[in-house]
């Protein structure tokens, strides 16, 4: 656990000391807590008995109450109520986080709307998407969002579970409830309840010479 400073309670020459930037324009709650290295700047604003912990960088974003941002970056995008950012998160380009949502290490999200109760744990990307309310995006998930031309957009609806290593290509909808395999690229658009499956069958083939076997 890195060590917290209530940023209310700081003078200047602490938060020089602690490496703590906070620009002229933001507006920070009661009982906001900070560790070292923080930036907070632009049109920022921080509401009460948030925790930001050290090496997070904050631009231009609303945070609202008991949101914790570890160690992310966050930039032109609002995160609502009870929601916990990071280690290593990214958020930009007015990305919308709902509340009680769980946005894990490694996760990049880009112009895209998270609704309440949902969770990428870890290691995905989610751009131009819209995610509805109590869906879980599993590690390693890749919105497939450009063809190299244009980016396109996925709707997702509520209570979707997507497996993990799965890529969703744009554009796409995905109905209420339904349940992605993991390891599937999808593109086509599935119905509420619907299971998709989209990844070739297993073969394990005998006397196989392995090539990499023979050079060691």
């Amino acid at each position: 656990m890195c060590e917290l400073f209530d940023i209310n309670t700081m003078d200047k020459s602490s938060r020089i000391a602690k490496n703590i930037v906070i620009g002229k324009d933001v507006n920070i709650g009661k009982h906001v807590l900070v560790g070292m290295n923080v930036i907070i700047s632009g049109d920022s604003e921080i509401m009460d008995d948030c925790v930001i912990e050290s090496n997070s960088h904050i631009e231009n974003a609303k945070i609202s109450s008991n949101v914790k941002i570890c160690a992310s970056f966050i930039k032109d995008s609002s995160i609502d109520e009870n929601s916990t950012v990071g280690p290593f998160a990214n958020i930009r380009n007015n990305s919308i986080i709902g509340k009680n949502c769980r946005i894990g290490n490694f996760v990049e999200i880009k112009n895209s709307k998270i609704g309440d109760y949902s969770k990428c744990a870890h290691l995905t990307y989610v751009g131009d998407a819209l995610i509805g309310e109590n869906c879980n995006i599993g590690c390693g998930v890749v919105f497939c969002n450009y063809d190299g031309e244009k980016k396109s957009r996925a709707i997702v609806g509520d209570d979707v579970f997507i497996g993990s290593n799965s890529n969703i290509i744009a554009p796409i909808q995905i109905a209420d409830k339904a349940y992605i395999a993991a390891g599937s690229t999808i593109n086509k658009d599935i119905k509420e309840e619907e299971f998709a499956i989209a990844r070739a069958r297993q073969e394990n083939k005998s006397g196989f010479n392995n090539p990499y076997t023979k050079r060691k």
